[in-house]
């Protein structure tokens, strides 16, 4: 169900970094354009999230990226630069709703458990973790060691969800695609923003 029409819109933060699973933020990004109860969303992608988007999307260049992923031009995705410490998502006075890093590299997440806030991606979950806001690690790898396992308590600990990029398969998807905007769904639901065309359990 969508909000009222007279609803503040949501701002969120979202993240893309070096783990495979680049289906993933596309199909996040595209749910989020549409959303009439979203106003703003900050892009940040890292430059293994882009290595990564080319890969295996076919998607390259720094500039323009949410418009070749979504196949036009954005309203209220605006891309942030990753090295630009000083953006409005590095402040905590700027009001951001929830943050979602999808997918979340061991090496992002090590950096956000471990407090090492040196680029953009980092200071900006930092700040969700400092302000009490919504913090979605949609942490991708496999399988963990000890050290991703104890930096994903740390996490936690400070105030994180923790929301592996594990698809779900009981709702017979007849593609990647489908398997990926299910899970988008989820996480979407999981800050507030469930989406109608999600999959709904319904017991025999």
């Amino acid at each position: 169900m969508l909000a009222p029409t007279n609803a503040i819109p949501r701002t969120l933060t979202v993240a893309v970094t070096g783990a495979s699973g680049s289906i993933f933020p596309k199909h996040l990004l595209d749910a989020l354009e549409r959303d009439e109860r979203v106003g703003t969303v900050n892009l940040i992608v890292s430059d293994s999230g882009l290595r990564v988007m080319a890969e295996e999307l076919g998607v390259t260049g720094r500039n323009g990226i949410v418009a070749k992923l979504l196949g036009c031009s954005p309203t209220k995705i605006q891309q942030q630069n990753n090295a630009d410490i000083g953006a409005n998502v590095a402040s905590g006075s700027y009001a951001t709703d929830a943050m979602i890093v999808l997918p979340c590299s061991m090496g992002t997440l090590a950096r956000i458990a471990n407090g090492m806030a040196i680029q953009l991606i980092e200071r900006a979950a930092d700040v969700c973790l400092k302000e009490r806001r919504p913090l979605i690690l949609c942490v991708r790898e496999t399988p963990f060691n000890r050290i991703h396992l104890r930096n994903m308590t740390l996490a936690a600990e400070a105030g994180a969800t923790i929301f592996p990029v594990i698809p779900a398969f009981y709702f017979r998807p007849a593609s990647t695609d489908e398997i990926a905007r299910e899970y988008v769904n989820r996480v979407l639901a999981h800050v507030g923003l469930p989406q109608p065309e999600a999959y709904q359990w319904k017991a025999e």
